[in-house]
């Protein structure tokens, strides 16, 4: 007979408390240790491949940047368990440890998203235009193919593709190596120290409050979730539900380069959508069943951000003084494309979240 799996949302199953809590910061906090020790020994600050050479394309770097991955992948959790909890945490310890995890985060986040923005943008002029100068690389998730092009437009295209992709590379690549310096330059700050000395600490003696042992955390839980689905409601999902948001392009490349103002809600239903996915992991432990909505849902708005961040770039790149008009074209294709792309993943959010929840009805 199969074993009932208990839900610890349910109000009827037993309670789950601040020793669960615990338990979840100290694997957390191990995790971090870990990334650390093993980001140095591969080519971190003092590891001997970092005093090699600089590049993070050199030596064991690939093992470098998985341990960097790693590293912020745990303080992402450990910062969103003490904002979800933050009643059973010391109110202090919590409120001075969550700005600096974010920062971390942050700041190791910024190379691995340039360098993936740089290679999108490039796959998507290849395919956009059909020039030979921008080869794909296999199993590159690359946004789908576009539909047939009039011959003057896609030779328009091909004339400032090249010129376009060789602009994103300069800006994207010195971005990429400045985000780079400054990662090394953090976790080799004294900033950095203090905050792995917390982890440290942390990963033997969680600061709970004393009546955290006996609070359940269902009830945290269950408001971040509940967060979460009020933002999705905010979300405007009929416009979602239609292939093609004009409305959408509006912004475009005008002279302001303030973000697409369509596209704050999506990511910040991105954060609380981890939150909740975190909070998941602190109530189930290791036994946290799969959620396929979860997991489908956050595809979709990992793929809208990265689009939105593309487009953003492409328009940015446009705006460079002097460029030939051959290369704002391809640009402004550009950009159009990758805005196309976050209408495709704010689609593919409406279907899965939707259909979801008309079968749980």
């Amino acid at each position: 007979m199969a074993q009932q799996h208990l839900d610890p949302t349910d109000p009827a199953a037993g309670a789950v408390t601040g020793d669960a809590l615990a338990g979840y910061l100290r694997a957390q906090a191990t995790e971090f240790l870990r990334s650390l020790r093993h980001h140095r020994e591969t080519g971190g600050p003092g590891g001997a491949a970092g005093r090699v050479s600089p590049n993070p394309a050199a030596g064991g770097a690939e093992e470098s940047v998985d341990a960097a991955r790693a590293l912020r992948r745990s303080a992402r959790r450990i910062s969103g368990s003490l904002h979800t909890f933050r009643p059973l945490l010391d109110a202090d310890w919590s409120e001075e440890m969550r700005p600096e995890l974010a920062w971390l985060s942050g700041t190791l986040a910024l190379e691995h998203a340039y360098e993936a923005r740089l290679q999108r943008l490039l796959l998507a002029l290849h395919r956009l235009s059909g020039a030979a100068g921008f080869p794909s690389q296999p199993g590159s998730p690359g946004p789908p193919a576009a539909g047939p092009q009039p011959a003057g437009e896609r030779g328009n295209l091909t004339v400032g593709a090249a010129k376009a992709g060789a602009l994103l590379e300069r800006q994207l690549t010195l971005a990429r190596t400045r985000a780079h310096s400054t990662a090394l330059q953090a976790l080799g700050s004294s900033r950095f120290h203090a905050v792995a000395d917390k982890v440290a600490v942390l990963a033997s003696d969680v600061p709970l409050t004393p009546a955290a042992a006996a609070t359940d955390l269902r009830p945290a839980a269950a408001a971040a979730e509940e967060r979460l689905t009020d933002a999705i409601t905010g979300l405007p999902l009929i416009t979602a539900g239609h292939p093609y948001n004009a409305e959408a392009l509006i912004h475009g490349l005008s002279p302001d380069p303030a973000p697409h103002p369509q596209d704050g809600p999506w990511h910040q239903v991105r954060l609380l959508l981890r939150l909740h996915r975190y909070a998941r992991e602190a109530l189930y432990g290791g036994d946290i069943p799969i959620d396929v909505r979860l997991l489908t849902a956050g595809e979709a708005l990992d793929r809208h951000r990265d689009a939105a961040e593309a487009a953003g770039a492409a328009a940015q790149a446009a705006r460079t003084p002097r460029i030939a008009p051959a290369t704002a074209y391809a640009l402004g294709v550009l950009h159009a494309d990758q805005r196309h792309e976050v209408e495709a993943a704010r689609f593919a959010f409406q279907q899965c979240w939707q259909k979801e929840a008309v079968k749980a009805l």
